[in-house]
């Protein structure tokens, strides 16, 4: 979909509206079923080759990473790095992104080593790190109080990521940092598509099935660039929603249009969230339902009610995902269009890439 615009329409043959109606109902059976007999707990460390391990040093080859898997006893029986402080880290590669539901630590066998904090980071590239937080907060897991029991942490929201890294903040006073972990999960399938900034994803509803009482969109996006375009839908008489990425915060705009049928509430502007131009993956939701909107980011919502007559009865039956097809015609913010990825596009739970990638 790079550097150049995608139609999907719903609208023009009754045939492949009916076709595509057949393919998400039997997606959706499919995924019940699924669902049902779904367990994301899978032991994900002991199949992984020797390579996937890496640390901030070792004390010895015998201490090396790759020794730091649960339960076992190869080498010196763990994972200890050549000085113990606080600087240092031991590290996994799943192979691909995952989905990390649990984590669990021992020290290293028959030692005085082992760690009674640390913290967990998580990294699509390995290269920039996100810290685990929970209640919105630094979290830091208790560790062990011996070498060979095992601490398992169930975590409260999942971990999407490729790498992960434990931090150790404190160890046994009279030993040294030593660890053995496993890491619990399952694979992470999600739809991605990358936009350089001189494209758009245009998705034509299907004028039949438009609530215009309710409607639900989700996403999550990842980029470096502070400004951009992440969903634009026109109306009539200059109405429009506009969802902009702007110095690393989001602006949902909301425009009524006609100031004289709406002279208190021509714009609604609502910010949230900050520095979301960091390479890491941020989730938008937006739910509509009468004149009741709630705008979410990450995990914070902004709940507003939009005065006057606005409905999506005087908007096109047309999103467009990473720009604004006619650059100019809306009274936004910038017009620039999105340059990252996006990621699992819902619009009243159709997947839009899926039904891109086959339309």
């Amino acid at each position: 979909l790079l550097g150049a615009s995608v139609n999907v329409n719903m609208d023009s043959v009754t045939e492949i509206f009916l076709k595509l109606l057949f393919l998400l109902s039997v997606n959706h059976r499919h995924m019940a079923v699924v669902g049902n007999k779904y367990n994301c707990d899978d032991q994900l460390v002991s199949a992984l080759p020797q390579s996937s391990f890496s640390s901030s040093s070792e004390l010895s080859s015998s201490h090396s990473p790759g020794f730091a898997r649960l339960n076992r006893r190869e080498g010196a029986g763990g994972w200890s790095p050549l000085v113990s402080n606080k600087y240092q880290w031991l590290q996994i590669d799943l192979g691909e992104r995952t989905e990390i539901t649990a984590v669990a630590t021992q020290g290293g066998y028959g030692s005085s080593d082992w760690v009674t904090s640390y913290v967990l980071m998580f990294s699509d590239s390995g290269r920039n790190w996100k810290q685990y937080r929970q209640e919105e907060s630094i979290w830091a897991f208790t560790g062990n109080t011996n070498a060979d029991s095992v601490i398992h942490y169930k975590l409260q929201h999942s971990i999407k990521a490729r790498f992960l890294r434990f931090v150790p903040l404190a160890w046994n006073p009279n030993g040294r940092i030593g660890m053995r972990i496993e890491v619990y999960g399952c694979t992470y399938r999600s739809e991605v598509v990358g936009f350089d900034g001189k494209s758009c994803l245009i998705y034509t509803l299907n004028k039949k099935l438009i609530n215009a009482l309710k409607d639900v969109i989700s996403l999550k996006f990842k980029t470096m660039q502070s400004d951009g375009i992440l969903l634009h839908r026109e109306g009539k008489n200059g109405d429009h929603i506009t969802l902009e990425l702007t110095k690393g915060k989001l602006s949902l705009l909301i425009n009524l249009g006609d100031t004289k049928t709406h002279p208190s509430n021509a714009q609604i502007n609502i910010m949230l969230g900050s520095l979301l131009d960091d390479q890491h993956w941020h989730s938008v939701l937006i739910e509509h339902f009468n004149n009741q909107v709630n705008f979410t980011v990450d995990k914070h919502t902004h709940h507003f009610h939009a005065k006057g007559e606005f409905s999506y009865l005087d908007l096109d039956y047309e999103l467009s995902f990473g720009g604004i097809p006619m650059p100019g015609k809306s009274g936004t913010l910038s017009h620039r269009n999105f340059d990252g990825c996006f990621e699992n596009i819902y619009y009243n739970g159709v997947n839009v890439i899926d039904l891109a990638r086959r339309h």
